[in-house]
């Protein structure tokens, strides 16, 4: 059966809207995780410590920071609590420029701060596999997006 040129058009059409709907989640997904990863893939030059966390709210965690040898002494600094912080918890941080905010470092610090690209990853497989219609790299990217979520789970 010969398909007209109106289905190969809209065929055409279905697959740039999906694409374009898969594009959006990977870089919306890619900006939300650069906002607290460049912090720590750009860190040189930045003050570095570690801290422990002394109490915490409903958003935010205040902790005393320790300083290492070259990084300006602060009394106290502000941690978000969904880095899995808790009252008595050490561990290293960096400091947002200009700010008393930190953010964790290492390797719990670098997966965390991806979390929201693998949250978009697993949901571009879906529109992946069901849209586009390319079911070995809806599980590629899903997998790959799955394993970044458990990574971070089981650093944190």
């Amino acid at each position: 059966m010969k398909r007209s040129s109106s289905h190969r058009a809209a065929v055409a059409g279905r697959r740039a809207a999906m694409g374009l709907v898969v594009l959006v989640l990977l870089v919306a997904g890619a900006w939300s995780s650069w906002d607290t990863a460049h912090h720590i893939v750009l860190a040189k030059g930045r003050d570095h410590g570690t801290v422990t966390v002394v109490k915490c709210g409903d958003e935010t965690c205040t902790a005393s920071y320790e300083p290492d040898a070259v990084s300006r002494e602060r009394p106290r600094v502000s941690v978000g609590r969904s880095v899995a912080a808790r009252e008595g918890d050490r561990f290293p941080v960096v400091v947002k420029p200009g700010t008393d905010a930190v953010v964790r470092t290492g390797l719990p610090g670098f997966l965390h701060a991806w979390l929201p690209l693998g949250g978009a990853l697993v949901l571009a497989a879906f529109v992946i596999g069901g849209g586009l219609r390319l079911a070995r790299t809806a599980w590629g990217v899903g997998t790959a997006g799955a394993v970044l979520l458990v990574a971070t789970f089981v650093a944190l």
